[in-house]
């Protein structure tokens, strides 16, 4: 091989591996403009998780439900009382009473584990698994 074919030889290479690493910087800046943008779509600060918290403790979530006979002559344990509350214990209290003519519905409001309203032994059972999420059987 003559002087100037090395001589070519290398310049191609020298050349190919300048246009590699031109590529590489390249790819390396587009990684790092794809992580920034990532980092600035995080939707979790400080600030944030405590709204997120807030919101969770103001949920509905915690229900329990208590099914029972209302009267003696009845069976099927078909009334129930239902609690639905949230961390606070802020929310209601509902029951059917199913009578064999009828069945009635009743709702209360319930504030911080407590209602205005009289509870039921059956409604008070009911309140108490929601709040503590153990319920008898």
């Amino acid at each position: 091989m003559s002087d100037t074919a090395v001589a070519l030889t290398a310049l191609v290479v020298a050349s190919l591996a300048l246009a590699v690493a031109a590529w590489a910087v390249a790819q390396a800046a587009q990684v790092r403009g794809r992580l920034r943008h990532v980092e600035s779509q995080r939707p979790v600060g400080a600030g944030d998780l405590a709204a997120l918290r807030s919101d969770i403790a103001q949920a509905l979530r915690h229900v329990a439900v208590v099914r029972y006979d209302a009267f003696g002559d009845m069976g099927g344990r078909l009334s129930f009382s239902a609690a639905v509350v949230d961390d606070r214990g802020d929310g209601l209290v509902f029951s059917s009473i199913h009578a064999r003519g009828e069945s009635r519905t009743y709702a209360k409001g319930v504030v911080g584990g407590g209602s205005d309203a009289t509870l039921t032994p059956e409604e008070q059972q009911a309140l108490a698994a929601a709040r503590t999420g153990h319920q008898k059987a």
